[in-house]
Parts: C-alpha cells; structure tokens; sequence
C-alpha cells in the first residue's frame, strides 16, 4: 500500500495539479487554471496533428496486429508439425528490445542499400524514402510496430482456439461447413472474448506508441510520425513545459478511458461467452 500510495497515486495527483500551472521547473509556478487545456484543445495547431497522426497510428495497428494474428493461429493450430517453433518464432519479436527492432529496421528502410528497397528494385519498381517521405514515415512505424507486437495477441488466440471443443468443428464437418464457414459460425464468435481482450490491450497500448517514433524518426519528417506521447515529451523534457505536458499527459488519459468505456459497452454486440 506504502509503494503504491509513494510511486503511482502521489505521482498521479501531483501530474494532475501542475496541469494546472505554468510551472517551467524553474521559478515559482503560476497558477492558471484550465488554460494550459484550454490551449491544447482550441489554440494549439500541432496538437491536433499529433493527435490525428495517434489515432491514424492507433486504428491502423490495432486491426493489422489483430487480423495477422488471428489468421497466423488458425493455421497454427491447423498444423500437425513444427507449430510449436513457429509459435516460438513468432513470438520472438515481443521481447527483443524496440531499440534493437528500430535500428534493424532503420537499415531495412535505407533509402538506396535498404533491403526492402533492393527488394523493390528488383520488381522493377521505385525505391521509397520510408522515413523521410511524410506520406510513408507512418506506415514504416506501423509495419515494424506490427512486426513487434502480433505475437503476443498470436498466443492468445492460439489459447482460445485450443479451448474449443473438437465436438462442435467436427460437428460442421459432417454437416458439409467448409474451412471458411467453420470459422465463421463457430470459431470466431467463440473467439470472440479473447478477440475482445486482445483488442482493448491493444489499443491502450498503442495509445502510448513513444519508443518507435522516437527512436526511428523523433517524430518527422514535417511532424508526419509526432504521437501523443512524444509531444508530452518534447514539451515537458525538450521545452520545459511541465504543466502543459501534464495536461497533455491527462487529455491521453482521457482518451484511452474513453475509447475503453465505449469498447466495454459494445461488446455485449458480438460477444458471446457460451459455447
């Protein structure tokens, strides 16, 4: 209880009172009550940019991470050989620090010798300056973000697929339900509770998107890759501004729990917990 009331919860209330002052780690704080908000949400050109590049980043992960993983479990727990090294491969990725991941891939999305680009040389095609060209900086984020993260959803969906009963797909075998329809009627609606967790931790997760950006391209080119939490930090560790980025730190929190509040009601949707 002492940890907890010393490292989280004094934190969090000291967060949210300096959101309230123009304090610059220098000088004595003033108090300005909601101005600090008041700029970010109505004043602050860069801040809606941020936050469309967050939400851009944040739907585009989270439905890739989910669709590759849901489509790499079902044939893994098809196969009869090797599964096992293959849900170890794949899951390799999760815990091989992001600033290793990120210089991997700065070499991959070198503009002339980067292999992808070799690659698409070789098909005849243009090279592309992944993380210099504004229209291709994002997706380059995403596509290593994905390649990190879909494991970790890969094996909890592989968990629910093996809880459902051989009865009911052999079942829809005899009744002449092919692959496809399997999956549709049976598999994925009794998927679906472990769809709906993987997908809110994902999307609290990506809501939180910093090391990729920050490492890969700190947020360029033209502000292109700036997230959320990269401008929280450029303004209270590059700019001092302490308590506008604890505003900024608040209004993210805002979001994340409102975009859980509205994932929580809607799944009484499409989820269903019987079998």
């Amino acid at each position: 209880m002492l940890g907890f009331m010393a490292f989280v919860a004094a934190p969090t209330i000291a967060s949210l009172v300096i959101s309230f002052f123009d304090y610059a780690l220098v000088g004595t704080p003033r108090f300005i009550g909601f101005a600090n908000y008041s700029r970010l949400l109505f004043e602050d050109p860069l801040f809606m940019k941020v936050l469309g590049n967050t939400l851009y980043y944040v739907a585009s992960y989270v439905v890739i991470n989910v669709v590759i993983a849901i489509g790499l479990a079902v044939w893994l727990t098809a196969r009869t050989g090797f599964a096992s090294f293959f849900r170890a491969v794949f899951f390799v990725p999760v815990i091989i620090p992001t600033v290793a991941v990120a210089l991997i891939f700065r070499l991959l999305y070198l503009p002339e010798i980067g292999l992808i680009n070799v690659a698409l040389s070789s098909l005849g095609l243009s090279s592309i300056r992944w993380l210099s060209d504004p229209t291709f900086a994002m997706p380059a984020i995403i596509i290593m973000s994905v390649w990190m993260g879909f494991g970790y959803n890969l094996v909890i969906f592989i968990a629910g697929l093996k809880g459902i009963p051989d009865s009911l797909t052999e079942a829809a075998t005899i009744d002449g339900a092919g692959a496809w329809k399997t999956f549709w009627r049976i598999k994925l609606p009794l998927l679906s509770p472990y769809v709906f967790f993987a997908t809110v931790m994902t999307v609290i997760f990506s809501f939180q998107v910093f090391d990729q950006t920050y490492i890969m391209t700190g947020g360029g080119p033209i502000n292109s890759t700036n997230t959320l939490v990269l401008y929280m930090y450029q303004q209270g560790f590059e700019f001092f501004r302490m308590g506008y980025a604890s505003a900024i730190a608040w209004v993210l929190f805002a979001l994340v729990f409102v975009t859980t509040l509205i994932q929580s009601r809607m799944q009484g949707r499409w989820v269903t917990y019987d079998i």
